[in-house]
């Protein structure tokens, strides 16, 4: 609106704001949503979209969402999809994909209503029920890419007799009404509604202080929510001191948005002002230990991820797949930090992080699938494994690695590393956080091994990426795991088969993964679906697990085995190997006496001496 336009120069300055105020407030998407029919997981869905230039105006629901790399095709649970014009003049519909539903002919202005099944409560679903209306909003809400800047007001209706109360990063308009600037804030802003219990804190940010806001859903005390609060600090002051201040939360709070109720299912998803977190585990029934490491995961993507963002995830794509070869670094060095946080933070214990690491360990330095794919590729295998499902059978034993897990083995192997040249992985997260979080500037991989060469030299830092990174090799941990005082220890005693077998019912047992290459059961022919009916004659073991059974016997020992595949009888003979894994521990657990060098390179990792 040209307000220097002598026609209108007549008119006061209060008039004038008030139609500029009013063609801006037209040219807002207004939604309301409401949940009449919760205890069938039914919510209803209304939109209007005034002011549209174009005779067709297409309707989508989002097939992913920010946080995950697969599709998701959310608009299989939509149905009885209406539309009008501002006359209430029912409107053509076209559905050119399974996508879209395409509107004709309207009078400039199109309001929708659809209806919404929603009964998953996690981090990417939506779920309506009695208990809650938890709202991932790429599951939830249509929207027209073409008025994907236009800012967005919605309308929870809540349902007033079951006491709820809307929880979201959205800012709040007023009443039950939020706000969005834009359609990509809006589906990146989950939002649970339920009889929820919050707790506060400010944290110092640059002079400022900032809000972190912690949100519950759940059947406990008071008392236990207060007391897994006192955690919850604890892990987001260890974080800020990583990168040495919290990011600028865009209206000033961060939210947890936490459901530990029956009917959530596990999960944790990062947003840039918030993080849903459920699990079916109650506070009191060990969910304060199962679940803080999620709480220290997702708060970390905060900075990493949300802000030290892919360039590759950029800007981020609603309609397919999201493919990037830099989750080793974004979710693998997040998993690194994840139990080292709860360490430092004084929730775990030294003793119960350095072994907890054992598992992560063995699952990378153990797999097959290292031969076939690098850190990269393993991280362009997200649409496939991230919360994905597929109907034909794969063989991911050997030839995938969650990039979650490879990239947390490379961060302890960086940071061992590092501090063996007297710096650490904190300062090198710090100068990546000065230089592509603070300023919102994607990175590509390429920027990661420039800025490592600029923190420890380009020296280091091209033997990190050319052999870890480019390449599948992995790095000496015998020798950097020394440094602080840890050791890897192997029983080569323990016996191997190499394949997981469980009963299958009729006292016989299934294989029930891919054996993995190079394993003895893999050398001896046996696949996953095979029923082994007979061990030396004997039988399958009766009346133990299988593991149990292995483990009484010695290595070298041979197994003549007898199995059923497809109906047809076969034999096989399986020698039992070594146990592979190894197990991580501190060397005094062992008898063994760290160095003072070692106990001081130790605790300067695990900021034992800051407590």
């Amino acid at each position: 609106m040209n307000i220097h336009n002598p026609d209108l120069m007549k008119f006061p300055l209060s008039f004038l704001l008030y139609i500029t105020a009013s063609i801006l407030y037209a040219q807002t998407n207004r939604y309301e949503i409401s949940f009449g029919n919760a205890v069938h997981h039914e919510a209803v869905v209304k939109g209007i979209f005034p002011e549209l230039k174009t005779d067709t105006v297409a309707f989508r629901m989002s097939r992913t969402s920010p946080g995950r790399y697969a599709l998701h095709e959310f608009a299989k649970n939509v149905y009885h999809f209406k539309a009008w014009d501002s006359k209430g003049k029912a409107l053509e519909v076209l559905r050119p994909d399974p996508y879209q539903w395409q509107v004709v002919g309207h009078d400039g202005s199109i309001t929708i209503s659809y209806t919404l099944f929603a009964n998953r409560g996690g981090g990417t679903y939506s779920q309506v029920d009695e208990t809650h209306a938890h709202l991932n909003i790429p599951a939830t809400f249509m929207y027209a890419p073409e008025l994907s800047d236009r800012k967005i007001e919605v309308d929870f209706k809540v349902r007033e007799d079951l006491n709820w109360k809307v929880a979201t990063q959205l800012p709040l308009v007023s009443g039950t009404t939020y706000s969005a600037p834009d359609l990509y804030y809006f589906m990146d802003s989950p939002t649970e509604i339920s009889d929820h219990a919050v707790r506060e804190f400010k944290v110092d940010h640059n002079g400022k202080q900032q809000n972190i806001r912690f949100v519950l859903h759940h059947n406990g005390t008071d008392e236990e929510l207060d007391a897994y609060f006192e955690q919850v600090k604890k892990v987001v002051l260890a974080e800020k001191e990583v990168y040495g201040e919290l990011p600028g939360f865009d209206y000033g709070t961060y939210t947890f948005l936490a459901c530990y109720i029956p009917n959530a299912s596990g999960d944790g998803m990062e947003h840039r002002n918030s993080t849903v977190l459920t699990s079916t585990r109650s506070l009191s029934e060990g969910g304060m230990q199962a679940n803080i490491g999620t709480v220290s995961h997702e708060f970390f993507h905060a900075w990493n991820v949300e802000r030290i963002r892919p360039k590759s995830l950029e800007p981020f794509n609603f309609e397919e797949a999201n493919m990037s070869g830099a989750l080793w670094f974004a979710e693998g060095f997040t998993s690194y930090y994840t139990n080292l946080i709860l360490c430092r933070a004084g929730i775990i214990s030294p003793e119960k992080y350095v072994e907890g690491i054992s598992g992560t360990f063995n699952y990378v330095w153990n797999s097959p699938a290292r031969r076939f794919f690098n850190p990269i590729e393993m991280s362009y295998q997200a649409p496939f494994v991230d919360a994905a499902t597929s109907v034909d059978p794969v063989n991911r034993e050997n030839t995938f690695i969650s990039y979650y897990s490879y990239g947390s083995v490379l961060g302890l192997a960086l940071d061992l590393s590092l501090r063996k040249e007297k710096l650490n992985l904190d300062d090198f997260m710090k100068l990546v956080w000065k230089k592509y979080g603070k300023t919102e500037k994607p990175y590509t991989i390429e920027d990661l091994q420039q800025t490592l060469a600029e923190y420890a030299g380009s020296d280091f830092a091209e033997v990190f990426f050319g052999k870890y990174i480019y390449k599948s090799e992995m790095p000496d941990y015998p020798t950097l795991l020394s440094l602080v005082g840890v050791g890897l220890k192997q029983n080569p005693q323990v016996p191997y088969f190499g394949a997981a077998v469980s009963l299958n019912g009729d006292g016989q047992g299934e294989i029930r993964s891919n054996p993995k290459i190079g394993t003895p059961a893999y050398e001896a022919g046996l696949d996953k679906g095979d029923i082994i009916t007979d061990i030396n004659g004997s039988g399958f073991p009766d009346g133990q697990q299988f593991g149990a059974y292995i483990e009484k016997q010695k290595v070298g020992d041979t197994l003549k085995i007898a199995f059923e595949r497809f109906g047809v009888e076969k034999r096989c003979t399986v020698v039992l190997g070594a146990n592979p894994d190894y197990r991580l521990l501190l060397m005094e657990k062992e008898g063994g006496k760290p160095s003072k060098k070692q106990l001081r390179q130790r605790n300067d990792w695990l900021k034992i001496q800051a407590r």
